[in-house]
């Protein structure tokens, strides 16, 4: 164990740990001001914002030398015996300094800038920076350039910490950004001819402490003193990137990538990131409609809970699609209700959209191929209750084999489904119900239409293509006239109370060896399903 003392207190770390300053001084609560660092990219020690104090004890006297001059803490390491000052008369008037040059250049446009409220220069000013500004306050022009398609930069608000540069050598690989000229006139530019455009550009955004880099979607839309942050999983792809769903009464404004090691580490993808558009469409469904005689009618959501289940226990044979949208909870319960319908009823994992091969980036961040964030999860489920995985291609030869007269296929698929329209699911069929967020050929075959909700707007659980399961809370609320499904199968099957996720979660990690480390609280990093079974 080596032993690090950060402001007299001391701290024991394993032998071999690889920290520094600003990090053991973190498990300590101590905050040590840094622009430049980052834990993902390589140190620079640019900033000097992060200068503290070092020294070491003497391991046989126990007595103190420390260094005359102050060291960056971001690229001191923690080892055994060193010993750290974060809060000396010398460290406040050091921090101080940095920050009244920094401002000296920096244009005070808080008012107009959207990384207010949230702004690393702001705040350090007010924690650590002068009581007094020394110099004349100069007329200001905020110069702004695009340097992407998804990303401006405002050239002024800079303080050359150079995460984005560092980002896109070490992180995409790509190289899109450089610093040039020298000196006073340093400015960030991309080379000529090469716009940053790699997949994952939005995050230099999120690594930018200032506003020097805008995000051109989210530019002027909103404070973020207005809006809520919930943590969430997205749902663009099979990798399950933790994120945060920032919004504003029920309305998403952006999605940010949350910290997760075992997932995406600090990242995430712009296909995830601005994917959210469909959220607020216009043309999602939002009623739900029985089809008749005389055409398509509302139905009330109490009255259809009953007709459909006397309507399916009526049909005969019975035939279920879970979507690799529903969550695991959900698929879990549309289950259950299917078997309390038709012993035997037949249960198929639905079409898993995939678009091209997955994409690996140098330091192992990856964009999956598989465009949906739960085929893990659901394809256990349907293993379990089915005895083997049924795709949806082999359903409709089973479902004839087998005279199934009803089926009920769940979606919340982004757009329509090119893959099922060609699919025939025969003319005995009596009953067909789609769940759905958007019209599709099935849709207007169905004899039920039942709007379905989007991912921000349900709670329960993702199961990643490396098998980490992550729970995660509703982020807003659906459009008016929708249910989310887990409300609507917890009805069906006549269960009291509430819809609570976490509850059948328990259930489920009860009933399926498969999600048995679900058991116990989930933390926000998530679980590994596979590390219970491994130990079996």
């Amino acid at each position: 164990m080596a032993t690090v003392i950060v402001d007299g207190q001391e701290v024991e770390l394993p032998s071999g740990s690889a920290l520094n300053g600003i990090q053991v001084a973190k498990q300590l609560g101590i905050e040590v001001p840094h622009y430049c660092w980052h834990p993902g990219l390589t140190v620079v020690a640019s900033c000097r914002m992060c200068l503290v104090e070092t020294g070491r004890r003497d391991p046989a006297t126990g007595q103190i030398t420390m260094m005359g001059k102050l060291s960056p803490a971001c690229q001191t390491p923690a080892t055994d015996g060193t010993v750290f000052v974060t809060n000396s008369e010398k460290v406040r008037a050091a921090r101080a300094m940095v920050e009244e040059d920094l401002l000296i250049r920096h244009p005070v446009d808080c008012p107009i800038c959207d990384k207010a409220g949230e702004c690393h220069l702001q705040d350090y000013h007010f924690e650590h920076g002068r009581d007094q500004r020394r110099a004349d306050i100069r007329p200001f022009t905020s110069r702004r350039r695009p340097v992407g398609d998804t990303v401006t930069l405002f050239v002024d608000r800079c303080v050359m910490c150079t995460r984005c540069v560092r980002f896109t050598r070490e992180i995409t690989g790509t190289s899109e950004l450089m610093v040039i000229n020298r000196g006073s006139h340093e400015e960030i530019d991309v080379f000529p001819g090469y716009p940053l455009a790699n997949k994952l550009s939005g995050n230099v955004v999120d690594l930018c402490p200032v506003g020097a880099l805008g995000d051109v979607d989210f530019l002027y839309q909103q404070r973020v003193w207005f809006m809520k942050r919930q943590p969430h999983v997205c749902a663009g792809c099979a990798t399950g990137c933790s994120i945060f769903v920032e919004e504003n009464q029920d309305r998403v404004y952006r999605l940010k990538p949350r910290e997760n090691a075992a997932v995406n580490q600090w990242w995430m993808c712009d296909e995830g990131r601005y994917g959210f558009a469909h959220l607020h469409s216009p043309d999602r469904m939002t009623s739900p409609r029985r089809r008749g005689d005389s055409g398509w009618a509302d139905v009330e959501w109490s009255q259809l809970v009953v007709e459909l289940d006397q309507q399916l226990r009526a049909a005969g044979r019975f035939a279920v699609v879970l979507s690799p949208h529903l969550t695991v909870e959900e698929a879990y319960l549309l289950a259950c209700y299917a078997r309390s319908v038709d012993a035997q009823a037949l249960i198929a994992l639905g079409p898993v959209p995939t678009e091209g091969t997955d994409e690996t980036f140098p330091q192992g961040f990856t964009i999956s191929a598989e465009k949906c964030p739960n085929r893990q999860g659901v394809a256990a489920i349907v293993q379990h209750f089915q005895g083997s995985l049924l795709e949806f291609a082999e359903l409709p030869a089973r479902m004839a084999a087998e005279g199934v007269r009803s089926l009920w296929v769940s979606g919340g698929y982004k757009t329509d489904w090119p893959a099922t329209a060609a699919i025939d699911f025969g003319s005995e069929l009596r009953l067909l119900i789609v769940q759905d967020l958007f019209a599709s050929p099935l849709w207007e075959q169905a004899t039920f239409q039942l709007p379905g909700a989007a991912f921000a707007e349900r709670a329960g659980s993702y199961v990643n293509r490396h098998d980490r399961l992550q729970s995660f809370a509703w982020a807003i609320r659906p459009p008016a006239g929708v249910m989310v499904e887990g409300q609507l199968y917890w009805r069906l099957l006549g269960r009291p109370g509430l819809y609570q996720a976490r509850e059948v979660l328990h259930e489920v990690a009860r009933e399926l060896l498969y999600f048995a480390a679900a058991s116990e609280p989930i933390a926000e990093t998530g679980v590994d399903l596979k590390v219970l079974q491994l130990a079996k």
